[in-house]
């Protein structure tokens, strides 16, 4: 098993200079300065990015969520205009050297916004573009296209018919390249009215991707099934060769004692690890304290 965690690194983030992956802009700021800032912002993303991962080597940390916020706004302009697409480029081809002599599994994860079985045609075409963004960076590292380097997503919409959502999610996934197809893994919800790891067997009978279970969701929506169950069921999915990755988080109401939280919403910091019920797989960790939530688990 390897623990990771997602985008943000607090530590790091609390230094001056701040190293960061996440500088971005809101749109008046976009279309008043333009893809020249958008494309310096992007290559000081890059610069701190291979910090980051440095860190983590460091720190023993094997598994790492980047930031969907590298190219702010490229889904404008596309990455390839941007005016330091070489230099970007270059930075990331050393991420990716780095990744991979140091064993460091990268992953993604993209936005609620993304939602490939919505019936509206511009939702999906916005996805796609979207998802593409994300592979086109993994391909810039020279990642594997497979989802040891997962781009991961939830459905994000029932549209009153899961069967009809999940057959949209399934054609959509064919207008999608190679690149994305080939890293392409999806998770269970939090809501009973969502999609149970049971319900997204579906889609994986359909297309083969993999399903990433969260353990935090299960207890929200099981479909009929124990949390050993659904981790196994999930575990199924994957590619033999290739380790699958997990979700797990705690729940800040409980943490906190405080019955006004969500109880969905994740908790700073973890009590205890998963259970794995002897299976070997990743953990992505999504606690809010971010890396300062796993430092005590590691080796």
């Amino acid at each position: 098993m390897n623990l990771g965690y997602a985008c943000i690194n607090s530590t790091l983030g609390s230094q001056k200079p701040k190293i960061t992956t996440n500088r971005g802009m809101i749109k008046r700021t976009f279309e008043e300065r333009g893809v020249e800032y958008a494309g310096e912002l992007s290559l000081l993303n890059a610069r701190d990015l291979f910090k980051i991962l440095k860190w983590n080597s460091e720190h023993n940390i094997k598994c790492f969520r980047i930031s969907s916020d590298i190219f702010p706004w490229a889904s404008e302009y596309g990455v390839i205009n941007s005016p330091y697409y070489k230099r970007i480029e270059s930075l990331l081809q050393s991420c990716g050297r780095f990744v991979n002599k140091n064993n460091i599994r990268i992953t993604s994860h993209p936005g609620p916004f993304n939602v490939l079985v919505s019936p509206r045609e511009h939702v999906v075409d916005n996805t796609i573009i979207d998802l593409e963004l994300h592979a086109k960076v993994f391909d810039m590292m020279g990642l594997s296209r497979s989802p040891y380097n997962k781009i991961n997503i939830h459905c994000n919409g029932v549209y009153g018919d899961k069967i009809s959502a999940m057959d949209r999610f399934c054609k959509n996934f064919y207008r999608l390249s190679k690149s994305v197809q080939s890293r392409l893994t999806v998770e269970n919800d939090d809501k009973a009215s969502m999609y149970s790891v049971k319900d997204l067997m579906y889609i994986h009978e359909r297309i083969g991707i993999p399903i990433v279970f969260d353990y935090h969701h299960h207890k929200f929506n099981t479909g009929g099934l124990s949390e050993k169950e659904a981790l196994e069921l999930a575990i199924s999915t994957w590619p033999k060769d290739i380790t699958p990755m997990v979700h797990y988080s705690e729940s800040k109401r409980l943490h906190e004692g405080n019955d006004k939280i969500k109880e969905q919403a994740h908790s700073d910091y973890i009590n205890n690890l998963p259970n794995l019920y002897g299976n070997n797989v990743d953990v992505m960790v999504e606690a809010k304290a971010k890396e300062l939530s796993i430092l005590n688990f590691l080796k």
